[in-house]
């Protein structure tokens, strides 16, 4: 893949794209999202979540919805300012303490102790392969079933137009026809 192509495939500016790059590739390669199909979903996802790989740390308000982050078992939020520390990170804004633990475990990376290490290129492309081969997003992508596989890694369709732009584009980038 090129520059150019990881470009229009995320909405990144050329110059990130550049710096992704490699991490994103080893990234596909390590978890084998590895079909044309599989790669231009999984673009389109971490393109949109990271705003053109732009934020890889969310942007804290706090909202309501970032403040409701504490004390929340789910996320395993259990620790006075787990919400702002276990926040969105990575290309698919991992967040929680036990979805960092979890996560760090994967990857052999102590995430809890060092949680902005998460939003290193490395480990947040990592992260982000890890996520989509451990939540079985490869069968949503082979389907062509964007809307399923939106909700898998978002909880919603939020960005929903702007992720199937993306997913477009890159098909276009990629080669794809059907």
């Amino acid at each position: 893949m090129t520059p150019q192509q990881l470009a229009i495939c995320t909405g990144a500016r050329i110059d990130r794209a550049r710096e992704w790059l490699p991490h994103i590739e080893a990234a596909m390669r390590e978890f084998e999202i590895d079909t044309p199909l599989r790669q231009a979903a999984f673009l389109a996802q971490i393109g949109h979540e990271s705003g053109g790989l732009h934020w890889v740390v969310e942007l804290w308000g706090p909202t309501l919805a970032q403040r409701n982050y504490e004390n929340r078992d789910d996320l395993g939020n259990t620790v006075p300012g787990d919400g702002l520390r276990f926040r969105g990170r990575g290309l698919l804004q991992t967040t929680g303490r036990s979805n960092y633990l979890r996560t760090g475990k994967a990857l052999g990376v102590d995430l809890i102790a060092n949680p902005e290490r998460l939003a290193e290129p490395e480990l947040a492309s990592r992260s982000a392969g890890w996520f989509w081969k451990t939540h079985g997003c490869d069968a949503f992508a082979d389907r062509e079933q964007f809307v399923l596989l939106t909700r898998r890694i978002n909880g919603g369709v939020n960005g929903l137009e702007d992720r199937q732009r993306l997913y477009a584009a890159a098909k276009d980038a990629l080669c794809i026809t059907n």
